[in-house]
């Protein structure tokens, strides 16, 4: 693609002092395609599960968009087909989890991370094209822009149908984004939301047919990236003040998540979901609704 520096298109994304015997794999991409404008591509397949590992990849990619001087827009987009990113890994120890250090913030890693994405002097954008559930609902949800395939998008908070709490702040930004009641319906009903069911409630800015995605959302990155730096922070700064919350709500639902994963009903939920496939099985993983469904009857 034009405009693509070759000194860093495609560079991994390492945390410092990461390059060991075993390396951790990686599931992330960073490219800069200009000094302004960066693109981030989530490839972790089969699924694109988020878990303990991805941690300090997207930390260091964080870290690097609050640093840069230059960036001004950085775009995430997935390379998994059907995935955007989906829910928290479950083989993983709990203890692989809770013995990450807190972030910047003070608060525990992923909420961490989310919150210093939303309050970066750069605009992020999402472009959903696939499932994005769990932690790919609460990375979209953070970032400042959604943009989703109206054919190919899926957006949920599947949590409830485990007798899971989210655990990435949708409580808290729901709410302020598309309503009470509509927050409600996602979060207590776990099921899927479509692209254009998405744009409607406010979910994702737009909805667009797949085909035009890409080249939309380039567009606008483009497009901010060419404009003044400080006028996009002080812009942002300030939409910030009437539209996030305050750490502590982000905080309180990461503290209600743990709390509910080591619920015996919870444990017993996801046992029986890993037995039906969750994690192996691409028919669990793209209709997780069904399934978790299937646990109460």
């Amino acid at each position: 693609m034009a405009g693509i520096n070759p000194a860093h298109a495609g560079e991994p994304v390492e945390a410092p002092g990461a390059r060991t015997e075993a390396a951790p794999k990686q599931e992330i991409r960073l490219e800069r395609l200009t000094p302004e404008y960066w693109r981030v591509t989530l490839d972790n397949p089969p699924f694109n599960i988020f878990g303990p590992e991805t941690i300090p990849q997207l930390n260091s990619v964080i870290t690097q968009i609050e640093t840069d001087p230059k960036v001004k827009v950085v775009v995430f987009q997935s390379a998994v087909p059907g995935f955007f990113l989906t829910h928290y890994d479950f083989v993983s120890p709990l203890s692989a989890t809770t013995g990450i250090s807190p972030g910047a913030t003070g608060l525990p890693a992923l909420p961490d991370m989310l919150v210093r994405l939303s309050r970066a002097p750069v605009v992020s954008i999402v472009s959903i094209r696939g499932r994005a559930t769990g932690v790919g609902s609460e990375l979209s949800l953070a970032s400042d822009m959604r943009f989703a395939s109206r054919e190919k998008a899926l957006l949920s908070q599947w949590e409830i149908g485990a007798g899971l709490v989210p655990g990435g702040g949708p409580m808290a930004r729901l709410p302020r984004l598309i309503g009470r009641g509509r927050a409600l319906e996602v979060l207590l009903s776990g099921e899927d939301i479509p692209g254009d069911l998405a744009e409607r409630y406010g979910y994702v800015n737009r909805a667009l047919p797949d085909a035009e995605l890409d080249p939309f959302v380039d567009a606008l990155a483009r497009r901010i990236a060419g404009f003044d730096k400080q006028s996009i922070a002080d812009i942002k700064r300030r939409v910030d003040i009437a539209s996030l919350p305050p750490d502590s709500e982000i905080g309180a639902e990461w503290d209600a998540f743990l709390a509910s994963v080591q619920r015996p009903q919870a444990q017993q939920n996801i046992k029986r979901l890993m037995e039906m496939g969750l994690q192996t099985n691409p028919d669990v993983e793209s209709r997780l609704p069904y399934y978790t469904g299937a646990l109460g009857q």
